[in-house]
């Protein structure tokens, strides 16, 4: 008798049963790795917002080399935890599965585009997480307002030049830069989550689950997020933090309908059937076979959603509904306009970062769709 070679059929010497025999939690290293890892920043928060005097906060120590205090706050906190959980999910994904990061990595770099804009990104990066523990936070210094830029006629110990009250304009930048960072990952974090999680459980659970979330998304994309934020604004007064949460809880209604559409598509293939066929739980499936076979879509609509959320912030604080204690760009740029003409520096400098900023997550998340989505390829 012939026997079927195939190449669509799996012999069952093919399958890795120890997969399955340990159930449906996998505990290898990366889920124990990055679980422990992000328990370890909850508790250290939690032993800081608990136990510790406002203060002097848990990780607070004199660096005689950078001559800086670690005050870490909740933002600060929630940036590492962000920070956490991209290593994770990003960075060891791609470490470990070599082979498919190389594939796409000759279709991206065919952008050239998209590699000028990752290179500055990678600056703006290293400026926003290190840069301040470096330099540390502006400072006034009323004994050298409006200097200009050290090729306008300004000094190399303020290349950037000073504002009117004697704030180094380099500082600034570089605290303008961690600003939205932590704005742009950690609201994109938790937006993409929730988005991905309730596209993903529409699609594949159908019936009144799914009229009931996709009518609840609906109610978000129309609902006036901009007026939210000057309510709280005027009860609580701005805060980073508040602005944070309330980008993150009302900017994905849009990437959960992207997810919801993707997921559509996968509910119908055969291994969903099998897994059904098998045994699985809908929870089960949508985590383990609906949810990765969609991070392509994911990946892409993150890359896209971080620089709305920085864009979304310069824009308030420049209005005003930022937080007052924090040089973002959007503060920076709103407090120069008024002096173009004696200090053109203090807006545009920080300006061209965010302009170049906003433009090469732009870039970037074209060149992810293009190379990550055969659908585009020409």
């Amino acid at each position: 008798m012939a026997t079927d070679t195939s190449p669509d059929r799996i012999e069952i010497g093919q399958i890795d049963w120890e997969e399955y025999e340990t159930g449906r939690f996998n505990f290898d290293r990366k889920t124990v790795g990055s679980t422990l890892s992000l328990l370890a920043v909850g508790l250290l928060w939690l032993y800081d917002f608990l136990f510790v005097a406002e203060r002097h906060p848990v990780l607070e120590q004199d660096l005689i080399l950078f001559e800086l205090s670690l005050t870490p706050n909740n933002v600060d906190w929630l940036f590492g935890l962000t920070l956490v959980a991209l290593f994770w999910y990003v960075v060891v994904p791609l470490y470990q599965n070599k082979r498919m990061t190389m594939y796409y990595w000759s279709k991206f770099k065919q952008n050239t585009a998209a590699i000028w804009s990752l290179g500055f990104l990678a600056i703006i990066f290293v400026m926003g997480t290190v840069g301040p523990l470096i330099i540390g936070h502006p400072e006034p210094n009323w004994g050298n307002p409006n200097a200009p830029p050290v090729f306008f006629g300004g000094e190399w110990a303020h290349p950037f030049g000073t504002h009117r009250t004697g704030e180094d304009i380099l500082e600034v930048t570089i605290t303008g830069a961690q600003v939205s960072l932590q704005v742009g990952l950690i609201a994109t974090l938790f937006s993409i989550i929730l988005a991905s999680v309730v596209g993903a459980t529409a699609a594949f659970s159908g019936g009144w689950i799914d009229e009931v979330l996709m009518r609840f998304v609906d109610l978000l994309m129309t609902f006036p997020t901009f007026f939210l934020i000057v309510l709280l604004v005027y009860i609580y007064g701005g805060s980073l933090f508040l602005l944070i949460v309330i980008l993150a809880f009302t900017g994905w209604g849009g990437t959960a309908r992207l997810v919801r559409s993707e997921a559509l598509q996968r509910s119908e293939e055969s291994y969903i059937q099998a897994a059904e066929a098998a045994g699985a739980g809908k929870a089960y499936i949508i985590r383990r076979h609906i949810l990765p076979n969609v991070s392509n879509t994911i990946i892409t609509a993150a890359t896209l959603i971080i620089p709305v959320m920085i864009l979304t912030e310069a824009v308030l604080a420049f209005l005003g509904f930022g937080d007052p204690n924090i040089w973002s760009w959007g503060r920076i740029i709103s407090d120069g306009r008024n002096h173009l003409a004696t200090a053109w520096w203090v807006a545009t400098i920080p300006g061209i970062f965010l302009f170049f900023t906003v433009l090469s997550f732009n870039f970037l998340g074209d060149a992810l769709r293009d190379a990550l989505d055969p659908r585009h390829e020409t």
